[in-house]
């Protein structure tokens, strides 16, 4: 943060406005992160009842059939590495969005897209802490060749949250504890409509997205209700940034371009 913060400072100071949009944008980012994941960790520590049986139902109900999916995409080792990769690509996405908008001076679609991210992710947290959830668990060693979920990973820490046996945080090693709704799927989104202003990784890059949403519920241990969800917060969470980072005239500017 302190080299990001000189680096702000530097490029603002030495007229050099892609050096210091791309240095906020992941100072910002950076902040979010750290501060996001300790509020998750808070909420998960004063949580209620687990929420993952009305979860689970409510898959049921809309035709998610975890099972099935999981033995078939066991079938496919290629499938699930591409995936698999997808998923664990997230900030790899953001650092490209990052790098590239402020390249290409897209300051606008930069900070709307970061104002997003920021204004998501703690409506997903202030969320998952009303509906806790475990999420939606599969033994991997049931399977020969699916990688075990995030979820998965992450049940002895939730647990411990919730029964106060863990009750220090080390900063160096925070994971993301929200199941529902998933935050993965709305950043996936948001870097979608981002991507759109760089012509040349349009198709490439929202295709990177998509599989990442794809791969959402099997690699982060989401039902498919989180992923709906997530989608769902991304359209307003745009539009509520667009309309926050919009750069208003000055009196100066306007009296310039207005008939005497």
């Amino acid at each position: 943060m302190a080299a990001l913060g000189t680096a702000m400072v530097a490029g603002r100071r030495t007229a050099r406005p892609r050096l210091a949009a791309g240095a906020t944008a992941f100072l910002q980012m950076t902040l979010f992160t750290v501060l996001g994941v300790v509020l998750a960790y808070a909420l998960a520590a004063q949580s209620g009842a687990l929420w993952d049986q009305r979860l689970a139902a409510a898959d049921r109900a809309i035709g998610f059939d975890w099972p099935v999916v999981l033995r078939l995409l066991d079938m496919a080792p290629a499938v699930i590495w591409v995936l698999g990769l997808a998923y664990h690509s997230l900030t790899v996405q953001m650092v490209v969005v990052i790098v590239c908008l402020s390249a290409l001076s897209k300051f606008d679609t930069l900070r709307t897209a970061v104002c997003a991210a920021i204004l998501s992710g703690f409506v997903t947290i202030l969320i998952s802490g009303l509906t806790p959830a475990l999420g939606n668990l599969f033994d991997p060693s049931h399977y020969r060749h699916l990688w075990p979920s995030v979820a998965w990973v992450e049940q002895g820490l939730i647990a411990g949250l919730r029964d106060g046996s863990h009750h220090v945080l080390d900063l160096t090693t925070l994971m993301g504890i929200v199941s529902f709704p998933s935050f993965h799927a709305t950043l996936a989104a948001i870097f979608i409509w981002a991507f759109r202003a760089i012509p040349r990784l349009s198709v490439p890059g929202s295709a990177w997205a998509i599989l990442t949403i794809i791969a959402t519920p099997v690699f982060g241990g989401h039902y498919g209700v989180d992923v709906i969800m997530g989608l769902i917060l991304a359209p307003p969470a745009i539009m509520l940034a667009n309309r926050l980072t919009r750069r208003r005239p000055s009196p100066q500017s306007v009296g310039a371009v207005l008939p005497a």
